[in-house]
């Protein structure tokens, strides 16, 4: 029997039920995929051991915003290296800018292109052993 190389892992933290349902069903097929609904999850999540290769947020989330996750996954030594996609309903040059200053690997707008987004994903979890956050 040949041995399946492990999928790579991705959390999606996404407070509208389906914008995460429609993202896990077109990343299953490519990743393992783990869900949440806002960063508090997202965190406790984390805090629990857990270490995925990639990490997709919405910036707009009850409890823990996108901003606010970035800046906690950022100061820890367990969790800076991971890359994060941040994803936003509007395209504010504010917001870009923000994610990026807090650490943000990505910015991509809603609705994206799915293609986009998996060439996107597969670049940034091949890279990541590269990036380095200061």
């Amino acid at each position: 029997m040949v041995k399946q190389p492990m999928k790579k892992q991705i959390l999606i933290i996404e407070d509208d039920s389906s914008v995460r349902f429609l993202l896990a069903l077109f990343l299953k097929e490519h990743f393992d995929i783990i869900t949440k609904a806002d960063g508090l999850e997202g965190m406790l999540w984390l805090d629990s051991g857990n270490i995925p290769d990639l990490i997709m947020a919405d910036i707009d989330m009850p409890r823990l915003n996108g901003y606010e996750f970035i800046r906690n996954i950022r100061k820890s030594g367990f969790f800076r290296e991971i890359p994060i996609i941040m994803l936003s309903g509007w395209d504010s040059e504010e917001a870009r800018n923000r994610c990026f200053s807090e650490g943000a690997s990505l910015f991509m707008v809603k609705p994206f292109n799915p293609s986009d987004l998996l060439k996107n994903i597969k670049q940034l979890i091949t890279d990541s052993k590269e990036i380095r956050y200061v």
